[in-house]
């Protein structure tokens, strides 16, 4: 108004009223002409002349009633947020909160806001590959969490965006969200910019309480194959909501470890595949009793623990062995995470079913050749892979023959179908797309080709190439000291001297830091990455390649042997057993990263150079 109306009038004005004089003037100005004084009049005049200009000028009348309101808006959120809180809540842009994975949104459409996995699978699913309907809620809202958290307007309208991004994925699915004969059950996943593999955050199967699940247990499960066991299913869906979430919670996994070896024992089995419905039931309300032991509440209502689980998801970022993982990776707190809300697919329908986890290329070979390597378990989900809680089988047939296991059991024999359409997307991407070799996460509900999911896919941690290798010096002696052959991940020969805990890594850094040192785990959890990165060898009695634990060596560098299924650890204890030999805190081992070898004693190695086959 200054500048367009004011400015350019007030001084013309002040030099043409007086000569226009009290006889020129219109009508209706002429009373507020005084000839005993000039100066008043003209103010008079110019205020009169300059607020009929504004009012009959198009729009500015609303424009400054927008204006006003905005003032008054700002001025009433003042009062109920900090100066930080409006700063957020004035940068917020609800127009990149959600994004659908099967339909871009400009507003939504990179890796910063998407995060890396919810990047890739949009892409993907955009591409019509199978990747189950969801949703992501981008890190925008992480940003703005406090706010979005804290003021109810903010909040109720993004509970508003996910309530209509779910009744879309009821309509896609078929599957209704609290509906005990057919529920819709979802994964709430982390996304960061950068992979953090098991680090954060996941909670699989929300949507259960133990209402619904005895509602599902009780249905005719007509949209699973007829060979699924739907009792079973629902109460192991059960089992496995309850733990993820009670995890996430901080509940340490050895509890329900106990829990589930209690329960073999009892029942004379040695996988939990062989529990019957009932049995399957008992043990789900075990963990449901013991959690609660804990003080751990976890809410029933289905739409509760979606919004519980989202914001579990965020809070994740700010976990110790998150923050210890970045600080490894010199990655910034700053990028946040995104949060990925899918429709669940079941690996764990029956024998049929599986899922697993596969690299498009041999980790020690030329990676231009795409050729599948991995783990996989009929009868699973996801979960049980990447954390290494089960015996997995060999993806190819090429590489059952490398680490000597038996090709019937490899994906690409039992299940030749689901194994040629991962073959054929893995070469689509990498040839023709010329995406990097690929480590990507499935899940398959049957033998057929269609039964197919992608969960995730990221860029393959190769390593390094190096052009020599640490190798043991072969002998009677080597040949003597063998204790055990596990599956080999990275590094090569390695001698050093046994570690069960971060005392022991602290204790012999300090009495003996020239000698490396070997951390041995019946398996890893993420909270282990500080030990991890302490010690310079891992070894593990369970897990397979493709686990959280072999990830995290690669990138961390570190020699790794997993999978070596004859170890018996007892860490508390600081001892392991294998094949009726012990091994104590402090004594001399070797492992060989290359061939997966388990050895006593301490052994000479010498360099041979590597010609990587094709």
């Amino acid at each position: 108004i200054y500048t367009y109306y004011t400015n350019i009038h007030e001084n013309n004005l002040s030099i043409i009223i007086p000569k226009i004089g009290e006889s020129n003037l219109l009508a209706k100005h002429r009373s507020l002409w005084e000839d005993d004084d000039l100066p008043a009049s003209i103010l008079r005049l110019s205020e009169t002349f300059m607020r009929d200009l504004i009012a009959t000028t198009f729009g500015l009348q609303h424009l400054d009633n927008f204006i006003t309101r905005i003032y008054q808006t700002l001025e009433h959120q003042k009062e109920i947020l900090s100066e930080e809180h409006l700063d957020l809540l004035m940068t917020y842009n609800p127009d990149r909160a959600l994004s659908n994975l099967h339909l871009k949104n400009h507003h939504t459409n990179n890796l910063i806001l998407l995060g890396n996995k919810g990047f890739n699978l949009t892409v993907l699913a955009t591409d019509q590959k199978p990747v189950p309907p969801g949703f992501i809620i981008t890190t925008e809202i992480f940003r703005c969490w406090p706010v979005i958290k804290d003021f109810y307007k903010a909040r109720d309208e993004f509970m508003g965006q996910i309530k209509r991004a779910l009744t879309e994925l009821e309509k896609k699915t078929g599957r209704r969200f609290n509906d005990p004969t057919n529920p819709l059950l979802l994964s709430v996943r982390s996304g960061a910019a950068i992979s953090m593999p098991g680090m954060m955050a996941t909670i699989h199967n929300v949507g259960l309480n133990e209402e619904i699940s005895q509602g599902f247990a009780g249905s005719s499960g007509e949209s699973y194959p007829a060979s699924c066991q739907i009792d079973y299913l629902a109460w192991d869906n059960y089992r496995r909501f309850l733990q993820s979430w009670a995890m996430a919670e901080g509940m340490e996994r050895e509890i329900f470890q106990g829990l589930m070896n209690e329960a073999k024992t009892r029942y004379g089995i040695m996988v939990k595949k062989d529990f019957s419905a009932a049995q399957m039931q008992e043990l789900a309300l075990e963990y449901q009793r013991k959690i609660r032991q804990e003080g751990i509440a976890i809410p029933t209502d289905p739409w509760q623990q979606l919004t519980g689980a989202v914001e579990l998801v965020l809070d994740s970022w700010y976990t110790q062995k998150t923050k210890e993982y970045r600080s490894l990776m010199d990655v910034s707190e700053a990028w946040g995470t995104a949060v990925i809300v899918q429709a669940m697919v079941y690996g764990n329908l029956g024998p049929e079913s599986g899922s697993g986890v596969l690299f498009t290329a041999h980790p020690y070979r030329k990676v231009s050749r795409v050729a599948l390597w991995g783990d996989y378990a009929p009868g699973d989900q996801g979960e049980d892979i990447v954390s290494g809680l089960v015996n997995t089988q060999p993806i190819s047939v090429e590489q059952a023959q490398l680490d000597g296991r038996l090709e019937e059991n490899s994906l690409e024999m039992r299940f030749p179908k689901v194994y040629e359409r991962l073959l054929a997307i893995a070469r689509e991407l990498v040839y023709e797309k010329r995406w990097n070799p690929q480590e990507i996460e499935f899940t398959f509900e049957g033998p057929e080709e269609n039964d197919l999911f992608l969960l995730q896919t990221r860029d393959m941690i190769t390593i390094k190439k190096r052009e020599k290798f640490a190798v043991f010096v072969e002998g009677e002696t080597l040949d003597k000291a063998m204790l055990g052959i596990g599956i080999g991940v990275s590094g090569s020969a390695l001698s050093g001297r046994a570690v069960f805990t971060a005392a022991n890594i602290r204790q012999l850094k300090e009495e003996d830091p020239a000698t490396p040192l070997i951390l041995i785990r019946q398996d890893t959890v993420p909270e282990d990455i500080k030990e991890i990165a302490m010690a310079d060898g891992l070894l593990t009695a369970r897990g397979g390649q493709t686990s959280h634990a072999a990830v995290v060596t690669v990138r961390l560098e570190k020699t790794c042997v997993v999978g070596c299924n004859a170890l018996k650890v007892y860490e508390a204890e600081e001892r392991c057993e294998i094949n009726g030999r012990e091994i104590s805190f402090g004594d001399p081992i070797s492992i060989d990263g290359r061939k997966g070898l388990f050895l006593q004693g301490a052994h000479p190695v010498r360099e041979e150079v590597q010609i990587l086959p094709l």
